[in-house]
């Protein structure tokens, strides 16, 4: 895979994430954006069990649901998905450092998962097609309709729309970052 910054987006469109946007070239279906892309957009949440791609998720029947989230899809063409697990993280660990700015407290990171105390702020998955990786992040923007105790952006008077834009830059900047770093080193011997 060779590393490319990707075209990013955040949408104005409000549309409901439902597990079916995990999928290749969604992204440039719905907003055509060809090639490595990462997109942001806002809606509920609903995912069932049968479009769940976390297999232990479905083994325990879990339900991903939310009335407001902060819907983040990445899609990097010709990676395996170690390659996909490795960028989810450094997604995710890019979150955090925005959260920690905002001053969250008792923030902690389970996994590719963060909490606020015993509140779940976030999901995600990162997963494979026959042409990509693809990963979903989504995190609360309220506590409304979850299944489980959760923390949101609005708890901590977070904007969500910023918080998109902040994260996919710093997203897109690393992922360059690190194509540049590639190539500026020789082989050893």
């Amino acid at each position: 895979m060779a590393l490319v910054r990707p075209q990013t987006l955040v949408s104005d469109a409000e549309q409901q994430y439902d597990g079916t946007q995990l999928r290749p070239h969604w992204i440039f279906e719905n907003f055509e954006i060809q090639g490595d892309a990462a997109v942001a957009f806002m809606g509920p949440a609903e995912v069932l069990e049968e479009h769940l791609v976390d297999l232990a998720d479905r083994r325990d029947h879990l339900v991903i649901k939310a009335d407001a989230m902060l819907h983040i899809l990445v899609e990097v063409f010709g990676a395996g998905l170690d390659q996909a697990v490795l960028m989810q993280r450094i997604l995710v660990l890019l979150a955090r450092e925005i959260l920690e700015e905002h001053d969250v407290p008792d923030l902690a990171r389970r996994g590719d998962d963060f909490y606020a105390g015993e509140g779940k702020i976030s999901v995600s998955i990162a997963t494979v097609s026959a042409v990509s990786a693809l990963i979903h992040f989504g995190i609360n923007i309220t506590n409304e309709g979850t299944p489980v105790r959760t923390a949101a952006l609005s708890d901590f008077g977070i904007d969500a729309s910023e918080f998109a834009a902040a994260l996919l830059d710093r997203f897109a900047n690393e992922v360059e970052a690190m194509a540049k770093a590639s190539t500026k080193v020789r082989p050893v011997t």
